[in-house]
């Protein structure tokens, strides 16, 4: 078996040593030990790792990521949470392009002013709708000694 010190590893996947430490601590990959004070993984390790990156950029979260993984170290990856998350990813670019195509729009408008462009108002009106339910979800009421008061999650 191929072993690669931390440094190699960090190296190959472009991940500082410190993420590796983390992704350790997290269970997320396994060392087989140290050599000196340098931890030693597996060369399996660095696709294992591709996998992890592969999924960051996907959006998912750490957690969701440990969970993709088998007792056996085998990706088990859910294809029903691969969909909704395609499904969300079709959401983000079409608000995406949405935003993309107002801002164009308000780059070449000929209305002297941009508050006066119904097309950039409406934008406006888009973007503050956003935010209001963006503030919705990242705030939620918590009873404390017999009062309600908002606390971030």
């Amino acid at each position: 078996m191929k072993i690669l010190d931390i440094a190699e590893v960090a190296k190959r996947s472009g991940m500082p040593a410190s993420t590796l430490r983390y992704y350790e601590e997290k269970g997320l990959i396994e060392s087989l030990g140290r050599r000196g004070l340098r931890r030693i993984f597996g060369v399996e390790v660095l696709e294992r790792l591709s996998l992890i990156a592969l999924g960051r950029m996907a959006g998912f979260s750490l957690d969701e990521i440990g969970g993709m993984f088998g007792r056996d170290d085998q990706p088990r990856i859910d294809r029903t949470m691969l969909s909704a998350k395609a499904d969300q990813l079709d959401r983000t670019l079409a608000r995406l392009a949405a935003l993309r195509d107002g801002l164009r729009h308000a780059a070449a408008c000929p209305a002297p002013s941009h508050m006066e462009c119904p097309t950039f108002r409406r934008l406006l009106k888009v973007a503050g709708a956003q935010a209001d339910r963006a503030e919705s979800v990242m705030v939620r009421p918590v009873r404390r000694s017999g009062s309600a008061s908002k606390q971030p999650r």
